[in-house]
């Protein structure tokens, strides 16, 4: 099969509303949500290739599971409309109905048959009784009476009907969802390609962690944490290093990432300084909105096209960087990718500490769980990446003023539902 590539996205497709200044966190989501679609080609995999692929057209059943009736216990099986009343002895016909070994004739009425788990049902037989409720005698059974009509048998189909849709189209493929696709005799699946991820540090002052660094310098520590992000996503990572504070070479950089990538992450260089060269490239190009988003840690993100592909610019600072990355380009990828918008699943705890919050911008704690409570990391400061280490999750504190003592209701964001 051929592959195919959606359209490119428009180059505007991040412009902002006219006169649009800070923007709330959840316009910046909507605004994505609506401009972004899947950025990459489809293909056909087999079963073993298809985990965590993104599903590209819906899949339908080729035939029913079960197939055809068939017994949930081992037992005897019978036509329950022909038992009289009170106990009942029942002769038994030849041979046996097991799993894959049909029995292969028609059982008459008053009569019963040894049946095993899994084994089809046959021909008149529609009630099975346990073995152990059974006393057996020579060519005979015996059982009390009471059974009702239909028990332990699985009805054709009562799981899946043949032609019935199984799974749609965005879902990201589990084991599971392999094995109800190999249980109703689909052996290929219609996938998109993984997403393509290019990473890219920028800033004179970063160096690779191990070298020597130099007074003023700083370990390059969102690289690996964006490129372990990506790969945690279940995409595919192009790693084009740390990027010094020189236009051309960010230009080069970026002019290989879009043709080697779907979406562009940069981290630096986004605000609107001197050697803010990311933003100042997106510019140029023609193609940039930076985004003042109401939000804490974060606030300028650089969102822009270069030669057609997404360009996501990330703060600096990894605090920021990371909790980005999670709100916003987790579940914009996520669209890219061909899945589905990817929400944050979050719920209510009571918090295990005090806050008194202002308006205007909704935050983002690094938090864990304790003894049912919603803990935060001991300082705010959005240099203290000892905190993304120590995390577990993140309390999502509103837009407006709150003010949070231990015990209030906080909304918890575990980080299990972002990756």
């Amino acid at each position: 099969m051929s592959r195919l590539r959606p359209p490119p996205l428009r180059d505007d497709c991040f412009a902002l509303p006219a006169g649009a200044d800070w923007t709330p966190v959840n316009d910046a989501l909507d605004m994505l949500r609506a401009r972004l679609r899947p950025a990459v080609g489809r293909d056909t995999v087999p079963l073993t290739n298809a985990l965590g692929r993104v599903l590209a057209a819906p899949v339908t059943a080729r035939r029913s599971n079960p197939p055809e009736a068939n017994s949930a216990v081992d037992g005897y099986g019978f036509a329950h409309a022909f038992l009289g009343s009170g106990d009942q002895i029942l002769p038994l016909v030849a041979g046996r109905s097991a799993a894959g070994v049909p029995l292969g004739s028609i059982v008459p009425p008053g009569h019963a048959v040894r049946i095993l788990t899994g084994a089809a049902v046959p021909e008149g037989v529609d009630t099975v009784i346990l073995q152990e409720d059974v006393t057996l005698g020579e060519d005979k059974i015996a059982f009390r009476a009471g059974i009702k009509p239909g028990a332990n048998t699985r009805r054709a189909g009562e799981d899946v009907e043949q032609g019935q849709s199984i799974l749609q189209s965005g879902r990201i493929l589990t084991p599971a969802d392999l094995a109800l696709a190999a249980a109703v005799g689909v052996s290929e699946l219609p996938v998109f390609d993984r997403l393509r991820v290019a990473v890219i540090s920028t800033g004179d002052e970063l160096v690779e962690p191990g070298d020597s660094a130099q007074p003023g310098q700083i370990y390059d520590a969102n690289r690996p944490m964006l490129t372990a992000l990506s790969a945690q996503f279940g995409y595919d990572v192009v790693d084009l290093g740390r990027i010094p504070d020189d236009r051309d070479a960010l230009r080069h950089a970026l002019d290989q990432a879009a043709e080697q990538a779907d979406i562009i992450l940069t981290s630096g260089g986004v605000s609107s300084g001197d050697e803010d060269h990311v933003s100042a490239l997106l510019n140029e190009a023609g193609a940039m909105a930076e985004w003042r988003i109401a939000l804490k840690p974060g606030r300028p993100l650089a969102l822009g096209m270069w030669n057609g592909t997404p360009v996501f610019g990330l703060p600096g600072n990894p605090v920021a960087a990371l909790v980005c990355t999670l709100i916003f380009a987790r579940p914009a990828m996520a669209l890219l990718a061909g899945s589905d918008w990817c929400a944050p699943q979050g719920f209510m705890l009571p918090a295990a500490f005090a806050k008194a919050k202002k308006p205007g911008r909704r935050e983002y704690l690094r938090a864990r769980v304790r003894d049912g409570q919603a803990e935060v990391f001991k300082s705010e400061g959005s240099g203290r990446i000892s905190g993304l280490s120590w995390a577990e999750g993140l309390v999502e504190l509103p837009d407006g003023a709150a003010t949070i003592t231990p015990g209030t209701p906080v909304r918890y964001i575990p980080f299990a539902s972002i990756l």
